[in-house]
């Protein structure tokens, strides 16, 4: 199957949505599976809105998830405006074969025909026979008009409930319905594959595409992805930037398998999976077409996983961004492997490693307040004395903390909690007894004696 062409057209309006990026990857999926071709197609004809950082975000966005042109299979960008020239020839065409009209009524001028805001275009200029106006597309009166879809089945669209619709303003300039199915055409595309919402699009594109003389594509119409409320993703109210998700500390390698399980699963309960092994078992035809939750929690447990399945070499090289150019990579190292187990976003490294390299670790006032909340001073105390002495290793720490603790009537995790906050500033993180033995000895009795001057005011 070597001719299969899917396409992905988003337009540069914004920052790139997750649900872009399902719909990129679905489609790159039947590329690479069938042998075939997956066109990046920018749909740049809204002036007003695009801007040229937000068409780098969509190829930068694509890269990040492996979808580029480092595949033969990748084909593009171009750009719907580079197309307008056949836009315009269709419009023509359509016109000339009696398949379209001008009209030139106002919205206020149907509406006061049909007495109704609700109901559609009435086809009062179809037989006019006017020279100029906006070009409405004559849809038939009677039957239905049948889109054949890989994930719905089949959807009948009545066609005496489709009105003629508009495909060109009366500037000749081109509405999507047209522009897009031209595209396609023009680009050889065989399977569209989108968002839900375009299903109503389909129908309208079904009857284009045989009066513009071309065989319609497969459709694959996949499903909305929606939040907790169980309502459509919003840019207004949830986290829905793939740029986010990205400056946050998310692996690409993650997403991409979180992404692919937003309506489609590989079967036999496997979700953690890498690209390669889910792209030849990839169908739309398996693709839910109910809703699909978008899961952040989830997310996070899927990049902890990958997280701590990366070489520790690779997870410190990927660690670099978030960490102060000036700290020192080896002291790093030393508790790099303890940190690649407990961050969940890659973050997250920041707050746990940063007690090594400031000269005093960040007051958290929360964490301060209840660690400290039974003044302490006792244990700080006799703990400061016994790490004059000490063996420094882990094991020999933590024995000399679990002998205080006890002297005092306290078990290691109530003992231990305000030796943490005085060392580190914070209740969690890393192993403590690790975590002072990488600090050092005069660092760390710096700063219980730091804590105590603080709790003895």
């Amino acid at each position: 199957m070597t001719d299969v062409r899917v396409r992905f057209a988003p337009s540069p309006t914004g920052m790139f949505h997750v649900g872009s990026a399902r719909a990129a990857l679905f489609n790159w999926a039947v590329a690479l599976q069938s042998g075939g071709r997956f066109i990046l197609r920018i749909e740049d004809t809204d002036a007003t809105r695009n801007r040229p950082e937000w068409t780098e975000g969509i190829i930068s966005a694509l890269d990040w998830i492996g979808v580029n042109g480092g595949n033969p299979a990748f084909e593009g960008p171009y750009f719907q405006s580079a197309y307008e020239p056949q836009h315009r020839e269709a419009v023509a065409k359509l016109l000339a074969d009696g398949k379209a009209y001008y009209c030139d009524c106002t919205r206020e001028q149907v509406q006061e025909r049909t007495g109704s805001q609700d109901k559609g275009y009435d086809g009062h200029c179809r037989d006019r026979g006017l020279s100029a106006g906006a070009v409405r597309f004559r849809t038939p009166d009677e039957g239905v008009t049948v889109v054949e879809d890989l994930v719905r089945g089949r959807v009948e669209f009545p066609n005496n409930a489709q009105e003629d619709f508009v495909i060109a303003r009366s500037d000749g300039s081109p509405l999507y319905v047209l522009a897009n199915a031209v595209d396609d055409i023009t680009q050889g595309i065989t399977h569209v594959a989108r968002g839900e919402e375009h299903l109503p699009n389909a129908a309208r594109q079904e009857l284009l595409w045989p009066a513009l003389g071309a065989k319609p594509p497969v459709w694959a119409h996949l499903p909305v992805i929606v939040n907790e409320q169980r309502k459509k993703l919003s840019k207004r109210r949830d986290k829905v930037a793939l740029e986010d998700y990205r400056a946050e500390g998310y692996l690409p390698e993650a997403m991409v398998n979180y992404l692919m399980l937003l309506g489609w699963g590989p079967g036999e309960d496997r979700e953690i999976m890498p690209w390669s092994e889910m792209v030849p078992l990839f169908r739309l035809e398996n693709v839910n077409p109910s809703n699909a939750f978008f899961d952040e929690k989830k997310l996070r447990a899927f990049n902890g996983e990958y997280i701590r399945a990366l070489p520790l070499e690779i997870f410190e090289e990927r660690c670099a961004p978030y960490l102060d150019p000036s700290w020192d990579r080896e002291l790093f190292s030393k508790v790099a492997s303890l940190a690649q187990t407990r961050i969940s976003v890659l973050s997250e490294i920041r707050q746990n490693v940063d007690f090594l390299f400031l000269e005093e670790p960040v007051f958290d006032q929360a964490s301060w307040d209840k660690a400290m909340k039974n003044s302490p001073v006792e244990i700080l105390t006799d703990y400061l004395d016994r790490l004059v002495t000490v063996s420094w290793d882990p094991e020999s720490l933590k024995e000399a903390l679990e002998e205080v603790g006890t002297a005092h009537g306290l078990k290691l995790g109530k003992a231990q909690a305000p030796v943490r906050v005085a060392i580190t500033g914070r209740t969690v993180g890393l192993p403590l007894f690790e975590s002072i033995e990488v600090l050092g000895r005069e660092r760390a009795e710096e700063r219980l004696r730091a804590a105590l001057a603080r709790l003895q005011g």
